[in-house]
């Protein structure tokens, strides 16, 4: 009997449970925080109106809270077929989370920054090709919006897909996506600056979330290479 492996499962179980107990934490914290400007979009939100709802930030913010727990009962889901089929339990959750997870974790970033300005359609197209030169007019709040935009990406990304577990795979995955949505406000007319910055802040969140996420994506790239080894014959 492995005494080390069943002495260390309960601190690992016992760790994820602290680290999940302070996500909620810390989620219910922001959430009060933010509960007024959040609860004036409500009415229109809950009507399924577009205007004062899914083109506002509260509004966009508030529907992203509300679909988090159908987001966990589809992360259950998933994880239960995956058992079903014979899949590991731990692998099984961390496929679904991961798949769950860059969804609705990308989503409502990838909206926010597709919304039209008040010139959309009117004003010309306006493109920033200095580096660094936008960083300084972003403010605070403008570069951590920056950073969270693909930050789920680059999270959940390397954890489902082991091609992606490297670093400079998911700089180019960051720095990728980033550029087709500076290049879709420009061709769309969206009254918006298409910036290098926007795209060197949005890769350099991603990597920093990959960075957060190392130890388990690095687990899930040896795990996938297992799976493709063939199953040991019985002797005899």
């Amino acid at each position: 009997m492995n005494h080390n492996a069943s002495s260390s499962a309960p601190p690992r179980r016992t760790r994820g449970i602290v680290l999940l107990s302070l996500a909620i934490l810390g989620l219910a914290s922001a959430v009060f925080v933010v509960r007024r400007p959040l609860m004036m979009s409500a009415p229109r939100c809950m009507a399924g109106r577009w205007h004062g709802c899914y083109d506002t930030f509260n509004g966009v913010v508030l529907m992203t809270l509300v679909v988090l727990p159908p987001a966990a009962l589809v992360v259950w889901a998933l994880a239960r077929v995956r058992r079903a089929a014979g899949v590991t339990s731990a692998w099984a959750w961390r496929k679904s989370l991961a798949e769950v997870g860059m969804v609705h974790g990308t989503v409502p970033f990838l909206w926010l920054t597709m919304m039209p300005g008040g010139g959309a359609g009117i004003v010309p197209e306006r493109v920033s090709l200095v580096p660094l030169r936008d960083l300084v007019t972003m403010g605070p709040l403008g570069i951590v919006g920056n950073l969270l935009v693909f930050a789920a990406l680059g999270f959940f990304a390397p954890m489902r897909f082991a091609a992606l577990a490297s670093m400079p795979r998911i700089l180019a995955l960051g720095a990728g996506c980033s550029i087709l949505v500076e290049t879709a406000q420009y061709v769309l007319r969206l009254d918006r600056v298409s910036s290098v910055d926007d795209v060197l802040v949005n890769a350099a969140g991603a990597v920093l979330a990959a960075l957060a996420s190392h130890r388990w994506w690095r687990t899930t790239a040896e795990a996938s290479s297992d799976q493709l080894r063939p199953a040991p014959t019985p002797a005899g």
